[in-house]
């Protein structure tokens, strides 16, 4: 259970400042100490896979590994496998927004040169927990991750379906020879993988030492493209081709009047309650590795999920498919300790999905911007102790840009907000952050960009669109003194401060 009164912030790493073009691990113990400063007890990511269409963590080709694109460069220094003249010499790229056609040539470029030499560069103690970082994951994940992202560069990043049918397939005399003639670029994958691994886990430790627990995210469903599908076809609605037949979203809902079509293939539930749902199993205990709570993406999905005609254009046209959540649920109770789980329960929830989560006590979500409608289940008089409470999502726009678009987007809502939080344009963001803090809910989350009070030009995503998300970062110097005291003292005042360690 998560424990009472406690808060944090919503931050996803690559919108950490540094100098390489987007965030990462290096930056890390900055924020962790910016945290301790303000009392949080919380740091909240966005998925932590590498990344897929539309540069969108919600669209990765695996579900199981990093984005190494978050390796940090400083550490790999001190452990040998950059010199400091190397380091000094590696181009840096403007403060701003994430520009992906930059950060990503640049950054992949030292990665293949760090895992390129890692057997002779690393230590002995290193490469022997290499080695056990690949026994304990091969089997489980990695090596047809590793195979999969080596042949898929090896074919000029197309997709899966589009490669040789017999490595579509996997037939196991063209797998062989893929695996022979491609092992070098394997290897450079698991050692991203060990890397990505090694350093995570002592962002989560450092946090742990200063009082603050990490919460992940994972989507509910995977990308058509991606290593999972393709080694476990059968665990998918495809077609003889390996295509989709069916694929998940959403009926139209506040964000869009078309619904979303994201266009993930969707399970075929009857296999995996064939396998004891061993795949679940393994999913959530790769990501309690790293975090201390793992936020489910559309939790909806366990109850019923949205199937779309494959040759559907938007998500008008679908029906609800009920899915064995308590059947899941059940299972994975009985082998984690404590299923420290939060349920994402926005939109359009009846009383299948609140029954779903309320048997396992599973903490749901509620979202401030959503509170001020008609009879809304958002509004601060529904909220219950076993929530996590939010300004906004990464989904929404920021409270200040909310604000400032009330003459286009339901000025009646907006109205309402301004009047029963008494805000000007000045206060408003603020003044959302302290409701949220002061309320009833045991957990309260704040995005860093209401924190700072910015506008829609800090939004992180548009549901909906593919082009110019996921692209903002914070800037050095704005999480200045200031912001720090006004939130540890707000911390304070709301009783969510955690306990000094230092």
């Amino acid at each position: 259970m998560i424990p009472d009164r406690t808060s944090g912030l919503l931050l996803h790493p690559t919108s950490l400042p540094g100098p390489y073009g987007s965030g990462d691990f290096a930056a890390g113990p900055w924020f962790i100490d910016r945290l301790a400063q303000m009392r949080q007890s919380w740091w909240q990511m966005l998925p932590i896979g590498p990344t897929g269409y539309g540069n969108s963590p919600y669209q990765s080709p695996s579900t199981f590994a990093g984005n190494p694109l978050l390796i940090g460069f400083e550490p790999l220094v001190g452990e040998g496998l950059l010199t400091k003249r190397e380091h000094r010499s590696i181009g840096t790229i403007p403060d701003g927004n994430i520009d992906f056609d930059t950060m990503i040539p640049l950054r992949t470029g030292i990665l293949d040169r760090i895992t390129s030499r890692f057997p002779d560069r690393a230590s002995s103690a290193m490469i022997a927990a290499f080695e056990a970082f690949v026994a304990r994951h091969g089997p489980v994940w990695l090596d047809d991750f590793a195979v999969f992202t080596a042949i898929k560069r090896a074919n000029g990043l197309r997709p899966w379906w589009e490669w040789d049918r017999s490595l579509a397939q996997r037939v196991p005399e063209a797998m062989s020879e893929a695996a022979d003639a491609l092992s070098g670029r394997i290897d450079q994958v698991k050692v991203e993988q060990f890397l990505f691994d090694r350093q995570l886990h002592d962002v989560r430790a450092l946090a742990a030492a200063n009082g603050v627990g990490l919460i992940g995210d994972i989507p509910i469903f995977v990308a058509h493209d991606s290593a999972d599908v393709w080694a476990n076809p059968d665990l998918y609605h495809l077609d003889d081709q390996g295509m989709p037949t069916v694929v998940a979203g959403v009926p139209p809902d506040y964000f869009s009047v078309t619904g979303q079509r994201w266009g993930n293939p969707l399970y075929d539930w009857d296999r995996h309650v064939a396998t004891g749902f061993v795949w679940w199993e393994s999913r959530l205990r790769r990501m309690f590795e790293f975090f201390d709570l793992v936020r489910v993406d559309h939790f909806r999905g366990f109850a019923a999920s949205w199937h779309i005609p494959v040759d559907e254009p938007t998500a008008v046209n679908g029906k609800w498919v009920e899915a064995p959540g308590q059947q899941l649920f059940d299972v994975l109770a009985s082998r984690f300790p404590s299923l420290d789980v939060i349920a994402e329960d926005l939109g359009l929830i009846t009383a299948d999905v609140e029954a779903l989560r309320d048997r396992y006590r599973l903490a749901g979500m509620k979202v401030l911007q959503f509170g001020f409608g008609t009879e809304s289940a958002h509004a601060i008089s529904e909220f219950r102790p076993n929530v996590v409470a939010y300004t906004g999502t990464h989904d929404n726009d920021t409270a200040r840009g909310w604000f400032d678009s009330r003459p286009e987007d339901d000025p009646a809502e907006l109205e309402t907000a301004i009047e029963e939080l008494g805000s000007s344009a000045e206060t408003f963001a603020w003044d959302l952050v302290a409701a949220v803090m002061e309320s009833v809910a045991n957990t309260a989350i704040i995005p860093v960009q209401d924190l700072l009070g910015l506008g829609t030009e800090a939004r992180m995503n548009e549901p909906g669109t593919t082009a110019d998300n996921w692209k903002w970062r914070l800037l050095p110097g704005q999480l200045d003194a200031d912001i720090v005291e006004r939130m540890a003292r707000l911390t304070v005042e709301s009783g969510r401060a955690r306990e000094e360690t230092r």
